[in-house]
C-alpha cells in the first residue's frame, strides 16, 4: 500500500510540475510576443510623435505655442510627452505639474539634425524637408505658379505624355513625367518639347532669388580659400558649376556638399525652433509594473505545495480503505471468517468493500454449514457403527448368539449405513455439478404408479391408504430414475409422519410450460417456523434426532437438489394436524 501511496503522490507531483512548466512556457511565449508587438507599436508611436514635433519645429522659430500640440499627441497615443531645453528647462509636458520626468531622453527634436533612428530614410544632410525658412513662397506666388503648372501639365498631356503635378514644402509646384507607372524624380525644369513652355513656373521668384543669394553668400564664405570650382547653388540645393574644366583630383566632392549643408543650417537657424529633448513615457508605466520573476516562482511553488497537499489527502483517503481490505483478507486467510470492512466512503472502493463483506458472509455461512454437516454425518454414522460393533463384540465374547433375529438387525444397520453413504454421494455430486441426468420423455401416470406400487406394502403395513391421481395428460422430459428417487423420498417422508388411518396421495398436472407433481399426506404436519428448514441437510423437527422416527435427514435435501438439477424447484406447505403438501415444479423441457 505504501507503494500505491508513493505512486499516487509522485504522479500528482509530476502532473503539477508539468502543468506549471507548460503554463509558464505558454505565458512566457505569449508575454514575449506581446512585448515584441508592444515594442513595435511603441517605436511606431515614438516615430510619429517625433515626426509631428519636427514638423512644428520646422515651421516655428521657437517652442512657445507647442503645448497644445503636445497635449493632442499625448491624448492620441495614450503616452506622456514632455519637452525640455538642452539645459533641462521644461518647455511643455502633458502630465500634471511636478510629475518627475522619465528616466531617459527618448530623442532630440532638432529639424537641422534629424534623428535617423526615428526617421528612417531621412536626407543625407539630416535637415527636415519641412524646414524651408526664407524659401517659403507667399500666397500670391503659389497661386501664380500653380496656374502656370496646371497649364503646362495640360499642354504636356496633349502631346501624349503622362505627367503628375506635386507641390513642395516651399509651395513651388513640380510637373513630373511618368513612365510605365514609375514617376521620375521631381525636376523644376523638365525637358519638354515645344510648344509647351515651362519657363513661366520654372523661373525663380523674387523670394527664392533673395533666399538663393543669401545661401550662395554663405556657401561662398565657407568655400573661400579651399580652391573649389566656381558655381552656385540652385533651387534643388545642388551645385551648378560655371567652369568647363574638370575639377582637380585633389578637390574632394564632399567639400562643396559640406559647405552647402553648413550654409543651409546657418540660413535656416533663425526660422526653426532650437533643439529640444523629447521625453516619452512607456506604455508599461501607464498600465503598471510587470510581475517580477520571484513572484512568478513563488506562485508556482504555492501551486505545487497545494497540489501535493491535496494529493496526500486524497491518497490517504484512497489507501486507507485498501489497507483495511488487505488486513481483513489476511484475517480471513488465517481462518477468521468473521472479518469485515467498515468503509464510510462511496464509489468504487465502497462497492469493493461491500462485495468483500458479502463474500466473507458467504464463506462464513459455508464454513458453518460444513462444520454442521461434518457433525451431522459423524452423528449419523456413529450410531449404526456402534450398534454393529457392540453386537459383533458381544457375539465374539460369547455374550450373544448370532441367531437369525440378530443377523437381521445387523443387516438392517448395514443397509442404513449404505443408504446414508449413497445419499451423501448424491449430494456431493449435486454440489459439484456432476449429477448426471439421462433425459427422456416420461409418462407421469406410469411413473407415479411405479412409486405407489413400491411403497404400497409399507403403507398397508402401517394402516395407511396410498393413492395416485393425474389431471389431464402432462408431458415431461426428465430422468425417470432420478425423478422416481425424488418422489420416492417424498412418499417415504409422508408415510413416516402420517398416523394409522391416514392418506397419502400422489398427483400431477400441467401448468403452462411446467409440470407440477404433488405428494399430499394427512400427517402431523410441519409448524410454520420449521417450513424454511425442511429441505436442509440433517435437519429434523425433533431435537432428539431419533433416526427411527426422523430418518437420516438427507432425503428432502436430495429432493431439492434433484429438482434444481432438472431446472425446477421443491417447496412445502403445511397445516399442522391437517395436511402437508410437497410440490415439485419442473419445466416441461429442462
Amino acid at each position: 500500500m505504501r507503494s500505491l501511496f508513493v505512486r499516487l503522490l509522485t504522479s500528482s507531483a509530476v502532473v503539477a510540475v508539468c502543468s506549471i512548466t507548460a503554463t509558464a512556457w505558454l505565458a512566457a511565449n505569449s508575454t514575449s510576443g506581446a512585448i515584441q508587438r508592444e515594442q513595435g507599436q511603441t517605436l511606431a508611436s515614438d516615430a510619429q510623435i517625433n515626426n509631428s514635433l519636427l514638423g512644428y519645429a520646422s515651421r516655428h522659430p521657437d517652442w512657445s505655442g507647442v503645448a497644445a500640440t503636445v497635449r493632442d499627441l499625448a491624448a492620441a497615443n495614450s503616452r506622456r510627452i514632455a519637452l525640455t531645453t538642452e539645459k533641462g528647462a521644461l518647455i511643455a509636458d502633458s502630465a500634471a505639474a511636478g510629475t518627475p520626468l522619465p528616466a531617459r531622453v527618448s530623442a532630440v527634436v532638432d529639424p537641422l539634425a534629424v534623428d535617423v533612428t526615428l526617421v528612417p530614410g531621412a536626407a543625407e544632410d539630416r535637415i527636415d524637408p519641412r524646414a524651408v525658412g526664407p524659401f517659403l513662397l507667399p500666397d500670391r506666388d503659389r497661386v501664380r505658379l500653380g496656374k502656370a503648372a496646371d497649364a503646362y501639365a495640360v499642354c504636356m498631356r496633349r502631346t501624349g505624355q503622362a505627367v503628375r503635378t506635386t507641390v513642395s514644402h516651399t509651395g513651388r509646384p513640380f510637373v513630373t513625367t511618368t513612365g510605365e507607372g514609375v514617376p521620375r524624380e521631381p525636376s523644376p525644369a523638365p525637358a519638354v518639347t515645344a510648344p509647351c513652355d515651362a519657363v513661366t513656373f520654372n523661373t525663380p521668384t523674387r523670394t527664392e532669388k533673395s533666399a538663393l543669394k543669401q545661401l550662395n553668400l554663405l556657401v561662398g564664405r565657407c568655400l573661400k580659400g579651399k580652391g573649389a570650382e566656381r558655381g552656385s547653388v540652385g533651387l534643388d540645393f545642388t551645385w551648378i558649376s560655371k567652369e568647363k574644366r574638370p575639377a582637380p583630383a585633389a578637390e574632394p566632392g564632399q567639400t562643396i556638399s559640406s559647405c552647402i549643408v553648413t550654409a543651409r543650417k546657418e540660413q535656416l537657424d533663425p526660422y526653426v525652433a532650437p533643439a529640444a529633448y523629447l521625453y516619452i513615457g512607456s506604455p508599461a508605466e501607464a498600465t503598471g509594473p510587470r510581475i517580477p520573476l520571484p513572484s512568478i516562482a513563488g506562485a508556482a511553488l504555492l501551486v505545487l505545495v497545494l497540489t501535493v497537499g491535496v494529493s496526500v489527502m486524497a491518497a490517504r483517503r484512497l489507501v486507507g480503505p485498501v489497507n483495511a481490505l488487505t488486513h481483513a483478507a489476511r484475517r480471513m486467510r488465517d481462518g477468521d471468517s468473521s472479518a469485515r470492512v467498515q468503509v464510510r466512503t462511496t464509489g468504487e472502493i465502497s462497492e469493493l468493500a461491500t462485495a468483500f463483506n458479502e463474500m466473507s458472509e458467504h464463506l462464513q455461512r459455508m464454513e458453518e454449514q460444513r462444520k454442521a454437516m461434518v457433525s451431522d454425518v459423524s452423528h449419523e454414522l456413529r450410531t449404526p457403527l456402534s450398534n454393529l460393533r457392540g453386537w459383533l463384540e458381544a457375539a465374539q465374547d460369547g455374550v450373544a448368539e448370532l441367531d437369525p433375529a440378530l443377523i437381521a438387525s445387523l443387516v438392517e444397520e448395514l443397509l442404513l449405513l449404505q443408504h446414508i453413504v449413497d445419499d451423501l454421494q448424491d449430494l456431493a455430486l449435486a454440489d459439484a455439478g456432476k449429477l448426471r441426468l439421462h433425459l427422456e420423455p416420461v409418462h407421469l401416470g406410469d411413473l407415479l404408479d411405479q412409486v405407489a406400487t413400491a411403497h404400497r406394502g409399507r403403507a398397508e403395513a402401517a394402516g395407511l391408504t396410498l393413492a395416485t391421481g393425474i389431471t389431464g395428460a402432462p408431458t415431461l422430459t426428465a430422468d425417470p430414475v432420478r425423478l422416481r428417487q425424488a418422489i420416492g423420498n417424498l412418499v417415504t417422508n409422508s408415510l413416516r409422519y402420517t398416523p394409522t388411518g391416514g392418506h397419502v396421495t400422489l398427483g400431477a398436472r400441467q401448468d403452462g410450460d411446467h409440470v407440477v407433481i404433488e405428494v399430499t399426506d394427512t400427517g402431523i404436519g410441519i409448524r410454520a417456523e420449521h417450513l424454511p428448514h425442511v429441505f436442509d441437510r440433517f435437519w429434523r423437527a425433533e431435537k432428539s434426532r431419533n433416526r427411527r422416527t426422523g430418518g437420516s435427514g438427507l432425503g428432502l435435501a436430495i429432493v431439492r437438489d434433484l429438482a434444481e438439477a432438472h431446472g425446477g424447484t421443491a417447496t412445502a406447505a403445511s397445516t399442522p394436524g391437517v395436511r402437508t403438501t410437497f410440490t415439485l415444479r419442473l419445466p416441461t423441457r429442462p
